[in-house]
């Protein structure tokens, strides 16, 4: 891309196309590119040329299929960007992909944009993927939103059917409070209603697509809103020391006296430098420059530069509007980085507010965020972090979620402070300066937690104690939390009702969590009955653990009874012990399986050690985040 593409796209209106797979998208976009002369010279043969060899007519999407495994899956995976001129107008196209496996590009290709166009294939109607994209641009802040019904030539361009088509996404779109500028019936293939008005819809009287966007309203000026320059680093060549970063909004001149970041110390911009180009006073919102300070005061990356009368927003409770990513559900009590422009932040997710149902698109109160689910949350910080609450079109309060081995987990717009009770303003869980990669690197493997669950018996101390000498003797940072150790000390005032034993078991995984955090390889070894309790256990760790199942029969376990345990409670001693009056409930899919009443102790320590070895390394890891 040339340095005149990039100040193109900078001045252009972004358009983000969205909706179901399969619903013609690409080939929407190939179509108006070819009716807008926008392709480049010998594009058309390529397509056509492209298109004989598979045996179909001129398939347009094929422009888009950069990528050889879209063609392969016949699905886009990544979101595309290509500039794009109507009239006098320049527009960036973005072709977010539709499949719900790449929700995660399509979210971060359409967070810049200033509107959509919806396509719904009008035979179908909305789908899956429609009600998913259509929260992705409430949850965005996109307004202006445009509805092509696809494939209307599938209806014989039948008005009655298309307007009921119309109709049920009309009726989508307001329960996410937002309403179409325009629906538009076309065929993206044949090119009805795209740039020339279809002799097949003489009942439609609106605009074709292009007239459409035409109508979207320009870019807010993002110069004349109040400074904000997130420092990105700062160098020092010579005697000067240069701060730089890309004005994300307002100017900056010369002579300015600006604040830094949370820490508000106050200086003077004596003076601005860019490359390449001739000496100025004055920089604008889009620019990426280098500023010198007087005095020289030395600013953090992630701090923000703004002018005295005009701070952001600062709090370290934030409320958020989520879209969450992982797979596995998120619950409260789960930490992350939150990434906000060039700064990072350690959070923690201290409450889920209210979850969104995507089949009814209502909203109601949850326990935790489905895979690919969205919410409202609240999160909490050690230090007080600046910002300024989401607004569509702009970069501001844009947020992500990113775990321990640094994958983005969810798209989080940041949309107010969050109001703080006299209890909660008491608390602020602080946060390491250690990052786990710089401990990882350290120690030479990653911290995790390995969770022994079994029956009083099978042999969990026994093989942990033994995995925990052979790992610490190569050099492997380990700890044991045992059950009895636990209950002389931290949870001694709990019983064995299965209210306590819950208690138990989260104040075992929140130890866990913290030695995690700080690099150690931990083996929990609590017979841990019941399979909601070590899964509170999980929802409390996060990433990095693992459940292994201590395998032994009850009469094994009863033969041996180290304690005397199973004894007295044959003889009604002890109540609610488990496998005689209580239940254990084994694992369905544990990560390792140990039976421990056919094979001795070394084989099952050696097991035990082997597979310790094989997910903590760094190794193992990268593959992991890859």
């Amino acid at each position: 891309m040339t340095k005149s593409d990039i100040s193109s796209l900078d001045a252009s209106t972004p358009i983000v196309i969205v909706g179901h797979v399969d619903h013609g998208k690409s080939t929407l976009i190939g179509r108006l590119l070819h009716d807008t002369d926008n392709l480049q010279e010998g594009k058309v043969a390529q397509i056509i040329e492209s298109s004989k060899k598979r045996g179909l007519k001129i398939e347009w999407s094929f422009l888009l299929d950069s990528l050889q495994i879209e063609r392969d899956q016949g699905v886009t995976v990544d979101s595309t960007r290509i500039p794009f001129r109507l009239g006098q107008r320049e527009f960036v196209i973005v072709d977010a992909p539709g499949h719900r496996q790449f929700l995660r590009n399509m979210i971060t290709g359409a967070a810049d944009a200033e509107a959509a166009v919806l396509v719904v294939d009008a035979a179908e109607g909305a789908r899956e993927q429609t009600r998913r994209h259509a929260m992705l641009l409430h949850l965005i802040g996109i307004r202006h939103v445009i509805v092509l019904l696809n494939k209307a030539d599938l209806l014989d361009f039948d008005q009655q059917k298309i307007e009921a088509v119309e109709h049920s996404v009309s009726e989508l779109l307001a329960k996410l409070d937002l309403k179409a500028a325009v629906f538009v019936p076309a065929s993206a293939r044949d090119g009805d209603n795209i740039a020339t008005r279809s002799e097949r819809t003489p009942w439609y009287k609106g605009p074709t697509l292009t007239e459409a966007l035409a109508q979207v309203p320009t870019p807010e000026v993002r110069t004349e809103l109040p400074l904000r320059f997130p420092v990105q680093d700062v160098y020092r060549f010579d005697d000067k020391r240069y701060v730089a970063g890309r004005i994300e909004r307002g100017r900056i001149r010369v002579g300015d006296t600006v604040i830094i970041g949370a820490q508000k110390t106050p200086a003077r911009v004596a003076s601005l430098e860019s490359w390449h180009t001739a000496p100025q006073i004055s920089a604008v919102a889009g620019q990426s420059i280098a500023v010198t300070l007087e005095p020289d005061v030395i600013p953090d990356r992630g701090d923000i530069l703004y002018l005295p009368d005009t701070p952001p927003v600062e709090a370290s409770r934030i409320r958020t509007r989520l879209f969450w990513l992982r797979q596995e559900p998120l619950r409260v009590g789960e930490s992350f980085k939150l990434r906000l422009a060039t700064a990072e932040h350690a959070v923690t997710v201290v409450s889920i507010d209210t979850v969104l149902d995507l089949d009814n698109l209502t909203a109601h109160p949850g326990e935790e965020v489905p895979a690919e689910g969205f919410a409202e949350i609240t999160l909490a910080a050690s230090e007080k972090i600046q910002f300024d609450a989401f607004a569509p079109g702009t970069s501001d309060g844009r947020g992500v979620l990113v775990d321990r081995l640094q994958r983005i987990v969810g798209g989080a717009p940041l949309i107010g402070a969050a109001e703080v009770s006299a209890q909660d303003k008491a608390i602020h869980p602080s946060a390491s300066f250690v990052s786990a990669a710089q401990r990882d690197r350290a120690q030479g493997h990653r911290g995790a937690v390995f969770w022994l669950t079994g029956l009083s018996g099978a042999g969990k101390s026994t093989v942990a104690r033994g995995a925990e000498t052979q790992l610490f003797n190569q050099g492997v940072h380990v700890s044991v939390l045992d059950g009895d150790t636990l209950r002389a000390g931290l949870c001694k005032d709990l019983g064995f009702s299965e209210a306590d034993r819950t208690e138990n078991v989260r104040r075992a995984a929140e130890v866990a969590r913290i030695l995690r955090d700080s690099g150690q390889v931990v083996l929990v070894a609590l017979i841990s009955p019941l399979r909601s309790d070590r899964d509170l256990a999980r929802q409390i760790i996060g990433d990095g653990f693992e459940e292994v199942f201590v395998d032994a029969d009850l009469a094994v376990c009863e033969e041996r009874d180290p304690k005397g345990l199973y004894a007295a409670a044959r003889q009604g001693k002890i109540a609610n012990f488990t496998g005689i009056d209580a239940p254990y409930e084994a694992p369905v899919a544990p990560a390792l399986h140990l039976k421990t009443s056919v094979n001795n102790v070394d084989t099952a320590i050696e097991t035990l050690s082997g597979f310790i070895k094989q997910q903590v390394s760094l190794a193992t890891a990268a593959r992991k985040q890859s």
